[in-house]
């Protein structure tokens, strides 16, 4: 399939990956070392070949044929075995793993970047080995040796898939509020008892058993979050060689049938009712939430990655279609005999398709960068460099996931709006590709909580350092800027819009010391719009000043114009994005509390 007919574009991952980032510049730690752009490439090639053979395929058929339960069992059609198998035979699900576990040893940033294709082809059946691949790393982080030869191995090897089990019917994202138990067996474990809600990848007939990471409260212990403990909950009890057997007590007792992401179980389990649940301990007592949020700030930045997919992939089929469609003529055209324009002639049509391109590619180009601070964090030799990249993923992973999971919906509502009445109707995949993506601003964490998580916390985290190491970067990037004319506008515009985001965290600082959380919280969302106005904007500038560079070295051709359509989006994302920065600005400052003081009784 050639790249234009693609999902996505390999020239702009490459694009990302190589000329952005430097991601060759990874094989200088020893982990990577054995690994070059051949081996990348290999990877990102086979992901691309199986996520259109074994994936693509069947995303509609999956949405129209939702999982069911018949006489007690899960049904899902055929393909999302098919193409999981495939997924594990080629070692996904142990893309990043050490080679003594049968990985690839990649680096994180590569590992999601082939991932990017599974997203964007697929993500109802990728959900299964994104859970699975999250909560293998929550074990490789936090299990003892015993756990992860039992537990973690055999979902490396794409055999037990995992889930993350923490919501209940009463508390959703309250999760100080569960209420399920755990009791000593007397036999070193632990037997549980209560429900859980909202269960992506909870049963179904995948994978030898299912591993459920569970949040219970030891009977006895303190309540609220730091009660809480995690626990591995298998489907099945396992034999001395790790084989499954009978059933643990993990009931199935409904699927919920959602407006999006149909191909993924979403599941109500009972846990403990119609026969004992068996389970173990995680790590410590008490520890369960910290332990979890591992797995869950994992999922965040995946989540945002997976956004800005389905908003690539609605680009991409809306540019092919707008391309080709014959509608109207251009304005001041005379001639009602003249031969209709293609959609892509007209210019609220180009706009729609550049909002998209900037907020697909901006998208891509920062869960990438995210990425690559994992493996900084991990991977570098400098205990100083180590820190500054982990302070940087902390205050980016709620930008990464609320504001591209925002944005996304946007770019799929344009897709949809290029298609016309076409894009409404289940003919064309556009329509799809909003109803899936309708899920991110809600789980892992609701965009509401990722707002309050930055104004409230994120900013002021370590005396301001995390704030401190982003405007450092967004501040060098722009000083670059200013040296090259073709770009300068854009880069003294992110300095002005980096200036009032100063100003803005230190206004709603003081807000909270003068006047406490719910003044300085009432408008988090607005701090979140405008932060990642501002993100994607240095994202794009950073984009746009490697294109530059490029095309000052002669490029030519359709590289020309591949770089200039990035030079573009900076432009666009500049001159329609970040002037919202000011009036944001203003109303955070001014401590507006509409909302805040609205009575009850008053809606």
């Amino acid at each position: 399939m050639a790249d234009d007919q693609s999902i996505l574009s390999e020239r702009d991952i490459a694009f990302a990956l190589y000329e952005v980032l430097q991601a060759e510049d990874l094989t200088r730690y020893p982990r990577f070392a054995e690994h070059g752009r051949e081996t990348f490439d290999g990877a990102l090639a086979t992901a691309k070949k199986l996520a259109e053979e074994k994936f693509a395929p069947h995303n509609r058929k999956a949405d129209l044929n939702e999982p069911k339960l018949v006489d007690g069992a899960v049904q899902i059609i055929p393909e999302v075995k098919e193409a999981l198998d495939a997924f594990a035979e080629a070692g996904f699900f142990a893309a990043h793993a050490d080679f003594e576990r049968g990985g690839m040893q990649l680096p994180w940033t590569v590992a999601q970047a082939c991932y990017a294709w599974f997203q964007a082809a697929n993500i109802g059946s990728f959900a299964y080995g994104f859970l699975t691949v999250a909560a293998a790393n929550l074990l490789d982080a936090f299990a003892d040796e015993r756990q992860k030869a039992r537990y973690m191995q055999p979902m490396l090897e794409g055999r037990f898939f995992g889930t993350m089990a923490l919501s209940e019917p009463q508390a959703g994202s309250s999760l100080g509020d569960i209420r399920t138990t755990a009791e000593p067996d007397g036999e070193g474990g632990y037997v549980l008892k209560g429900s859980k809600m909202w269960i992506s990848g909870g049963e179904h007939p995948l994978s030898e058993t299912i591993v459920h990471l569970m949040l219970a409260r030891i009977r006895g212990d303190k309540p609220g979050v730091k009660g809480l403990s995690l626990f591995i909950v298998p489907n099945h009890h396992l034999d001395d060689d790790g084989r499954p057997g009978a059933r643990n007590g993990v009931s199935l007792a409904g699927l919920n049938h959602k407006m999006g992401y149909r191909g993924t179980t979403n599941t109500v389990l009972d846990i403990g009712g119609d026969r004992p649940c068996k389970a173990e301990l995680l790590g410590e007592p008490g520890q369960g939430l910290a332990y979890m949020f591992h797995m869950m700030n994992e999922a965040r930045t995946i989540v945002g990655m997976s956004s800005a997919m389905l908003a690539y992939a609605g680009y991409r089929y809306a540019l092919g279609y707008a391309k080709e469609r014959r509608q109207g003529r251009p304005l001041g055209a005379k001639d009602p005999s003249a031969p209709p324009a293609r959609l892509i002639e007209h210019g609220d049509v180009r706009r729609l398709l550049l909002k998209q391109k900037a907020i697909a590619e901006s998208g891509l180009a920062l869960s990438l960068y995210a990425a690559s601070l994992v493996d900084v964090k991990n991977e570098d030799p400098d205990e100083g460099v180590r820190a500054e990249a982990h302070l940087l993923l902390e205050i980016l992973t709620p930008i990464v996931k609320a504001h591209l999971s925002d944005r996304a919906l946007e770019a799929n509502d344009a897709a949809i709006q290029v298609l016309g009445g076409y894009g409404y109707t289940r003919d064309f995949p556009v329509e799809q590709y909003w109803r899936d993506n309708r899920l991110n601003p809600i789980h892992e964490g609701t965009n509401g909580i990722q707002a309050l998580d930055l104004a409230g916390r994120k900013i002021a985290m370590k005396d301001g350092a995390a704030l401190r190491a982003l405007t450092t970067r967004i501040d060098a990037t722009a000083s670059e800027g200013a040296a090259v004319e073709t770009l300068a506008p854009q880069a003294a515009a992110l300095a002005g819009a980096l200036s009032r985001f100063e100003e803005t965290a230190a206004a709603l600082i003081r807000l909270g010391e003068a006047e406490g959380p719910a003044v300085q919280l009432a408008n988090a969302q607005a701090f979140m719009e405008l932060s990642g106005h501002l993100v994607t904007a240095w994202t794009a500038l950073k984009a746009a000043l490697v294109a530059q560079a490029a095309l000052d070295a002669g490029a030519g051709g359709e590289e020309a114009d591949f770089y200039r359509g990035k030079i573009q989006s900076c432009r666009f994302v500049v001159a329609h994005d970040l002037p919202k920065i000011d009036a944001l600005a203003r109303l955070i400052e001014e401590g507006e509390r509409s909302a805040l003081s609205m009575e009850e009784a008053w809606f």
